[in-house]
């Protein structure tokens, strides 16, 4: 049986890893973070952020690029400094200049502008801001410090030119000049490189063989895509782009992001269904291939995220004669609709265990898979308003009935804790041993590389695993109809007409004809005659409203029972 003290000890033991300062290195799609330099009994570092975080071209006029300088064994800024920043796509330098800025956070307004005819097209670029006085060469901006919240009236420098006008990957290289004063010149530059993605929608369409025409955007992060195709035999879509395999290229590549979307209308690519990627004829790891169907209610999204370690592995396959290669073939193959049980429950705050955060967290799982299997869970994050929290870093740990642990995300570096969900979605293949009730632990550390806390929490569930099948997947049984009285009577009770007393006899009545299933549940000491917590009459008004599933409202159910706030006679 479950233990809610063992339950929150465990959480909390895992939490406590976040108030470790957090020095990850990004992935190269909203913003980078460098490796640290040791300087003046510091590990400094450089980070770069753009706002918007996810550039498509041709949706914005302006964006910002925020480079932040600072001790990673403090999280603080090192103030007065000149930078050196530099911006290149696909060795090509777009622009070059010396900035200063006082608080060690530098602000640059990025004003994209096409048709440059220059033969070098830094020659385009345009720079706003005045020479510092203490700084030569260096821009400066006086007026207001800049904050995420006031970038449009802030002082700040700007780049006017060829940046961002194309989708793919940009270098920003940094080299600190000089910090702590504008006086004191480093004997030695401090030299970063940062990587940041901005995307391009490319439309192509093919016919199906009943001449149907559907349209396909690719939307990519990485280089112009080309050699589009459809095959009509196994309804795969395919297409290339160039690369650079050489390995000693492959280890600077954080991320190669692409994006497929297609029709929900068109069958194969429906609600439901699954897919495998191929990358140069390779299949890739599931985490590598992430299917949405939530941000769009026309359009399935399926994103290529091969890592660095998924490229290497790929070069490892395919053996040094792939080194020499400068194409990347992407092929998506979908796959039958699949069977998926799912669990779904939000998170409270670490240090209030009353108090509700705004995240939602939904575990599920293909019903074919179960005990002495790897089980692919799919972790996915929502926000309050039901969308795709973006950057999650998170962590988890799973335990048996017995409360032994099975498995726990221990990082390999303890600076840099929780998996990263760049898109919201995740996919982690967890051994289970055998069937019955397991029991996942999951914390959000927070968003993005200074780890935001917005959505920074824990839960818990409890999973039933099966026998599994590794040939067929299991027919799923109707869940018993939850009779209409019963949420009529949570309503009420959510707005006060009726007493505590009636509603707790009707979950009671649920719970005892075995219409509402509660999973293993040890209960509590108390008589029964608690103050039932604010949170369970919220939980129990979405949960007539539709607005949460019957396994969200279940969790305040077996909250009532641990802790004896509600006794259920055997």
């Amino acid at each position: 049986m479950y233990d809610k003290f063992a339950l929150f000890i465990s959480i909390i033991g895992i939490f406590s890893i976040a108030t470790i300062l957090p020095d990850a290195f990004g992935h190269g799609l909203g913003g980078d973070q460098a490796e640290p330099i040791s300087f003046a009994n510091m590990e400094v570092t450089v980070s770069t952020q753009l706002s918007p975080s996810d550039i498509t071209v041709g949706d914005v006029d302006s964006a910002n690029m925020q480079v932040r300088f600072f001790d990673t064994l403090t999280d603080e800024n090192l103030e007065k400094v000149t930078y050196r920043v530099e911006v290149w796509q696909s060795g090509e330098l777009l622009a070059r200049n010396l900035f200063y800025d006082m608080d060690g956070r530098l602000d640059v307004q990025i004003k994209p502008k096409d048709n440059c005819n220059e033969a070098n097209l830094h020659q385009c670029s345009i720079y706003g801001g005045s020479e510092h006085v203490s700084a030569p060469g260096a821009l400066f901006v006086q007026g207001a410090d800049c904050t995420d919240d006031n970038l449009d009236i802030c002082a700040r420098p700007s780049i006017t030119g060829p940046i961002f006008v194309k989708g793919g990957l940009y270098k920003i290289r940094v080299d600190i000049e000089a910090a702590t004063s504008p006086k004191i010149v480093l004997a030695n530059l401090l030299s970063y490189e940062t990587f940041v993605s901005v995307a391009q929608d490319q439309s192509f369409s093919f016919q199906t063989a009943n001449a149907e025409e559907i349209p396909v955007v690719i939307k990519t992060y990485y280089d112009d895509v080309d050699n589009f195709k459809f095959d009509n035999s196994d309804n795969s879509i395919s297409f290339d782009m160039p690369f650079d395999w050489s390995p000693d290229y492959v280890n600077l590549v954080q991320v190669v992001h692409e994006e497929v979307r297609v029709p929900k209308t068109f069958a194969p690519y429906a609600d439901g269904k699954q897919f495998k990627g191929y990358v140069n004829g390779v299949e890739i790891d599931q985490r590598a291939l992430l299917n949405d169907p939530y941000s769009s209610e026309d359009t399935n999204i399926v994103h290529f995220l091969i890592t660095k370690n998924e490229l290497e592995k790929i070069n490892e396959t395919l053996g040094p004669s792939n080194h020499d290669n400068l194409q990347m073939d992407l092929k998506l193959v979908p796959l039958d609709k699949v069977s998926k049980s799912s669990t779904e429950f939000y998170l409270v705050d670490a240090s209030n265990y009353e108090q509700q955060v705004p995240t939602t967290v939904n575990i599920s799982w293909d019903g074919k898979y179960g005990a002495n299997q790897e089980i692919p869970f799919e972790f996915t994050f929502f926000n309050e308003n039901r969308e795709l929290i973006k950057d999650v870093r998170y962590g988890y740990a799973v335990m048996d009935e017995s409360q032994q642990e099975l498995f726990r995300y221990t990082p390999s570096d303890i600076a840099v804790p929780g998996i990263v969900s760049v898109e919201g979605l995740d996919v982690q293949e967890i051994y289970v041993p055998s069937e019955g009730y397991v029991q996942v632990d999951v914390w959000v550390y927070g968003t993005g590389l200074d780890y935001n806390p917005t959505y920074a929490g824990i839960g818990s569930t409890i999973i039933e695993i099966g026998p599994g099948s590794s040939t067929q997947i299991p027919s799923v049984p109707e869940k018993t109809p939850i009779p209409g009285w019963i949420k009529n009577n949570a309503e009420w009770w959510a707005a006060g007409q009726i007493d505590d007393g009636s509603f707790v006899q009707g979950i009671q009545f649920l719970i005892k004809e075995d219409v509402l299933k509660i999973p293993p549940t040890s209960q509590g000491t108390g008589s029964g005659s608690n103050d039932i917590p604010g949170w369970i009459k919220n939980n129990a008004e979405w949960w007539a409203a539709g607005q949460i599933d019957d396994g969200s409202f279940i969790q305040g159910i077996q909250y009532l029972i641990k802790e004896g706030i509600m006794r259920i006679q055997s």
